[in-house]
């Protein structure tokens, strides 16, 4: 009589210990929703930038100070990372940041004047500021070094998603019971997206506890900060990501204005075709870093998917931003714009990929906080800027495209830097020889 064999149990626990890839991406997409949240409320001045000028009188040149206003405090702030993470749980942190991004939406619903508006948005940058170091901490404590550009774009997409999907349904709410209600449900969103990551969120196997479980004299993790700043990748990406986030940051605050002030289309229109670059972005952010992720994880080059490739994508981002002026058809503009744009997204997910292997994982927030504050940079000027070229050109349409030929001209110079000094793979050699010398 044949024995049956009992079935081999299945595990979804594999390469460290308490690795789970199930956990992993319901973690990742956790962090997801927090990105989509955070842009969201980043973009929504962008769509509510005609409704407030016209209750308060506001110049473009006002919105776009306010917009710079809140780069300049998302950029001190974003200087702040590495330590926040070394004061307290990442658990506690994005809690944190997540419930006051929220209650910075309330003075704005109560007395939005052009005083309380600034004031406001000010906050918001502050506390803005260190999350993206921290969401990405926290994202690539779950995933190994070789395997983070696709992660990475997810969290990247949730800009996309927000722009694809979220901000269209508020342009709804928004047109439905006015540009306060926008303002109300971002709020709301804010404090169940608590709820559910007090719930989800555990340390990774790849993260800072994991390193810290080790002496960092025997193994090799720590170097002197200026090792890893000095790298010529972490330079050429930090340049690039200056670049693409002066023409991130003028999208969100003012390509529905551009729509709809520059190339005549309805406020309702505009709202729902500012998710057009995100159709682009949203594709080629997944498709670069899942074909990227495999062929590294097989031992390809990080030198042409985590250098050439950000860098060949911003050339081409910054061309079709110089050529937008040359434009007279409104269809035609719109799709150079959402094209550009899409493909010049790609920087901000592989980027931030090539920075964590360089950096040792204990060092990880720190990189990406300095990486991410030189990046919003970019912020501090191209809304102030956009909006005072506007208001000084002869025609609205011409100011917009005016203002976006200048970011494409700094994306093209960027990018070219890029292709010759973007080498993840030799500065990460260089950053462990260092460790081992000491």
């Amino acid at each position: 009589m044949a024995i049956k064999q009992a079935p081999t149990p299945v595990t979804t626990t594999t390469g460290p210990r308490g690795e789970s890839r199930p956990r992993a991406w319901a973690i990742t997409f956790t962090l997801v929703i927090l990105y989509i949240i955070n842009t969201s409320d980043k973009a929504v001045l962008g769509l509510v930038a005609q409704p407030l000028r016209e209750e308060y009188g506001l110049t473009a040149s006002q919105l776009g100070l306010v917009g710079s206003a809140f780069f300049l405090a998302f950029t001190i702030s974003g200087f702040s990372a590495g330590l926040l993470a070394r004061w307290a749980p990442l658990r506690w942190l994005l809690a944190f940041l997540a419930l006051a991004w929220a209650a910075c939406m309330v003075p704005v619903i109560a007395a939005a004047s052009f005083a309380v508006l600034l004031v406001s948005r000010i906050v918001l940058g502050a506390t803005e500021g260190p999350s993206s170091a921290l969401i990405h901490t926290a994202l690539y404590s779950w995933h190994p070094k070789e395997k983070r550009g696709l992660p990475g774009a997810f969290i990247t997409s949730g800009g996309s998603i927000a722009k694809l999907a979220v901000l269209p349904a508020i342009a709804l709410v928004v047109n439905q019971w006015g540009w306060r209600a926008g303002f109300v449900t971002l709020a709301v969103g804010g404090v169940l997206w608590v709820v559910l990551w007090l719930l989800v969120w555990k340390e990774g196997p790849y993260g800072r506890d994991a390193a810290s479980a080790a002496s960092d004299s025997a193994t090799g993790d720590h170097v002197p900060w200026k090792t890893i700043f000095t790298t010529p990748t972490f330079i050429a990406g930090a340049v690039s990501l200056i670049a693409m986030y002066a023409l991130f940051t003028a999208v969100l605050t003012w390509l529905p204005s551009y729509f709809e002030v520059g190339l005549g289309y309805s406020r309702l229109s505009s709202g729902v075709m500012f998710a057009l670059p995100s159709i682009v972005s949203l594709i080629t952010l997944l498709l670069s870093t899942f074909v990227g992720d495999r062929i590294l994880a097989r031992g390809g080059s990080a030198r042409i998917f985590r250098g050439i490739l950000p860098a060949a994508a911003l050339l081409v981002c910054g061309l079709s931003m110089v050529g937008l002026p040359y434009i007279s058809t409104p269809a035609i503009a719109v799709a150079l714009v959402s094209v550009g744009y899409g493909l010049g997204s790609i920087n901000f997910p592989i980027i931030n990929a090539a920075i964590s292997q360089i950096a040792p994982p204990r060092q990880v927030a720190g990189a990406l906080g300095l990486l991410l504050a030189i990046m919003a940079i970019g912020g501090l000027v191209a809304p102030y800027l956009t909006g005072y070229i506007v208001d000084h050109s002869a025609t609205a349409a011409d100011g917009y495209a005016s203002a976006f030929q200048i970011f494409g001209i700094a994306a093209v110079v960027a990018a070219i830097g890029g292709l010759i000094f973007l080498d993840p793979d030799r500065d990460a050699r260089r950053v462990r020889e260092a460790a081992t010398s000491r």
